[in-house]
């Protein structure tokens, strides 16, 4: 699935894709707005979304631009109808290193929505009315989406950003792996809650399915922890067992590496 992308260009050398999928979103959105509005609608839902998700990049170049700096690679940013994903060639095992790369993300979105205020400041007022379909209506709708996106983020479940810095803090007190297993565990008690009020209370099917996504996303990077701690713990034992027999040779020959006892 996540082969259907269609490269865009590139931000600070990080390549910026979007996923096939995504432009069934525009669709819809399109489709929606034409059906309100007609053209105008349309231009303005359109324009909407890609101005959203031009928020949703700033918000993953906060996480790659902090991650460069302690030394990830980052080769893309992907676009999908669900929001965007950095891809990381590795997650750093330091607690302070993934508390600031995560916490980047929101503090972009807090940014962004603290300067689109001075704009949308009006919709505050009850007796001021934004035209439809407006300039103003625009930023009006970014501020409060970015308001969302930064504390929606900030939600304890894991992999988002709130079940990551949940992560990093426990990381502090407790081994990397036992951290990432709480983390996972109070990612299963929420994200299912927090499933069953999207579908039953607000009646949003698609933030319900999001969060049983990330559940299950949560579990598998939860795995993929466990494993490569297992294979660290496995080399460990074998350098350690492994015994360089004799003196040193003065000639060319290679020292015999034998293994200790099994």
């Amino acid at each position: 699935m996540l082969g259907w992308s269609i490269n865009l260009f590139r931000v600070f050398g990080i390549q910026l894709a979007v996923h096939a999928s995504f432009l069934l979103l525009l669709v819809y959105y399109g489709y929606e707005g034409w059906v309100e509005g007609g053209l105008p609608g349309l231009l303005w839902s359109v324009g909407l979304i890609v101005l959203f998700f031009v928020c949703v990049i700033l918000h993953e170049l906060g996480h790659s631009l902090t991650a460069r700096r302690y030394g990830v690679k980052v080769p893309r940013i992907l676009l999908l109808p669900i929001g965007g994903m950095a891809e990381f060639d590795h997650i750093p095992r330091q607690p302070s290193a993934e508390l600031w790369i995560t916490i980047a993300g929101p503090a972009v979105n807090f940014v962004l929505a603290a300067l689109l205020f001075a704009a949308a400041w009006r919709g505050l007022i009850p007796t001021e009315e934004i035209p439809e379909y407006s300039f103003a209506g625009l930023l009006d709708q970014l501020w409060v989406w970015n308001l969302v996106m930064g504390v929606f983020n900030l939600l304890p479940v894991f992999p988002m950003d709130g079940g990551r810095i949940l992560r990093a803090l426990l990381a502090f007190k407790l081994p990397y792996l036992r951290a990432t297993w709480w983390a996972a565990v109070v990612s299963k008690v929420l994200a299912p809650l927090l499933a069953c009020v999207a579908f039953f209370y607000l009646h949003q099917v698609m933030l319900g399915v999001l969060f049983l996504f990330i559940l299950f996303v949560g579990d598998v990077e939860y795995r993929q922890t466990l494993r490569r701690d297992q294979e660290e713990r496995y080399w460990a034992e074998m350098a350690r067992r492994a015994v360089v027999v004799g003196p040193a040779s003065t000639d060319d020959e290679p020292p015999l590496i034998v293994h200790g006892p099994n």
